[in-house]
């Protein structure tokens, strides 16, 4: 505990330090880490491999691989997300509304860091330099705690950023990452509750559940992505199956991969043979309710269990409903609010999805693997909230900012 009071400590000086930092001072910073992590490629693809080989040996499926894996192009990508970053405007400083009062008073709501941020996190090392770019650029000092399977990458990840922000004249220590990856360290994070504003989890269904049931600081619950695609009895066929495909196979260890496809009745003859070949390349295993198994060649009997499933892997929940409303009733019972999508050419339909469908993100004709931060012009992501408040959906720099209200007098008392 005593390290992490240490590192919290460092991590309250560091955000004090950013809090007032110059845009053009954070920019130029974010240029520099960018460009550090591609001349030190090398330095982290070698740190990669040694998770990766590690993983392997302790039976790590394929589909989770993928998620662990660095090669140029994805370390390119981060360092693309850095400068990125550094081309949004800096919410810090930002006076969103002022208004007089009766009193004569003039009042301003501005933005403001939250100041420490703890990140615990599972398996992707691109997200140790996502995290670190958007707290850097709104003014938060950030405390990292990885996977005890990406801890070689992290490690190598954060020295080439604190090398970087410190050559460009800020505290290495406003990027921190915790080096111990045992439960009993990670426990003690959710409770540093002197130095942390707020905790962000982001991981699977286990990792969100941990930290809700022992966290005594604030967190942003985010992640877990039981999403779901419904093609209406209008839909045109041959989108549903480009979206179904997409949503399902593009990068199914994701969360916003699609896990249940509901269809409407109409068109389940028609529909369900289409999708079933067009997964097959895959070899995606599809877990049908009767009706759906009654059409499908090759599929197995859905259990209650998979209906509530996120299941990260290249398998896929399938159910025959009668009407749109079943559709909403099963979305909104089994979802974990995260992402859902209608195909439909029918205006009313897609509106009322829309209305009645209580998830962060809602599309009409398109996939569910849009909601991320990069694709919704954020530069990054902090993570996708799944929860109201403070932040909901794709998590960017605004949603790291807090407010504070300003107000000028001319000698007023109350």
């Amino acid at each position: 505990m005593s390290d992490l009071i240490t590192m919290g400590k460092a991590a309250k000086k560091s955000a004090t330090f950013l809090a007032q930092a110059d845009t053009l001072l954070k920019n130029n910073a974010l240029k520099q880490m960018s460009a550090a992590l591609i001349a030190h490629d090398a330095t982290i693809i070698k740190a990669n491999e040694q998770d990766l080989n590690a993983a392997k040996n302790n039976g790590v499926t394929e589909v989770m691989l993928d998620r662990l894996k660095l090669d140029k192009n994805r370390i390119q990508a981060m360092a693309q997300g850095l400068l990125d970053v550094a081309e949004l405007p800096d919410p810090i400083g930002h006076v969103s509304e002022m208004w007089k009062t009766d009193a004569n008073l003039t009042i301003g709501k501005q933005q403001v860091p939250l100041g420490v941020i703890g990140i615990i996190y599972e398996s992707r090392p691109n997200v140790t330099a996502d995290a670190a770019a958007l707290c850097f650029k709104s003014g938060n000092a950030v405390i990292l705690r990885g996977g005890k399977e990406a801890i070689h990458s992290n490690s190598a990840i954060v020295l080439i950023l604190q090398t970087a922000i410190e050559q460009a004249g800020f505290p290495k220590d406003a990027i921190q990452l915790i080096t111990d990856t045992s439960r009993e360290t990670a426990r003690q994070l959710m409770q540093l509750n002197r130095y942390l504003d707020v905790l962000i989890p982001r991981g699977g269904a286990t990792l969100i559940q941990t930290v809700l049931e022992h966290a005594t600081v604030p967190i942003i619950e985010t992640g877990t992505g039981n999403c779901h695609v419904y093609i209406d009895g209008s839909a045109d066929l041959k989108m549903a199956t480009d979206i179904i495909v997409n949503a399902k196979c593009s990068r199914p260890s994701v969360c916003n991969s699609a896990e249940t496809l509901l269809i409407h009745r109409n068109v389940a003859n028609t529909f369900l043979p289409v999708i079933e070949e067009a997964l097959a390349p895959y070899q995606v295993e599809l877990r049908a309710d009767s009706s759906a198994l009654a059409i499908f060649k090759t599929a197995v009997e859905a259990t209650e269990e998979d209906w509530e499933t996120e299941f990260l892997d290249f398998i896929l929940a399938v159910k025959v409903v009668d009407s749109i409303d079943e559709a909403i009733k099963h979305i909104n019972q089994y979802s974990t609010k995260h992402s859902e999508s209608i195909v439909t050419s029918n205006y009313f339909n897609g509106q009322q999805f829309h209305r009645e469908v209580d998830s962060a993100a809602v599309y009409i004709n398109a996939s569910t693997r849009f909601t991320d931060g990069f694709e919704f012009g954020f530069g990054a992501e902090i993570g996708i909230s799944t929860q109201k408040l403070h932040a909901r959906g794709p998590m960017g720099l605004n949603e790291l900012t807090s407010s504070k209200y300003i107000i000028f007098g001319e000698g007023q008392i109350r």
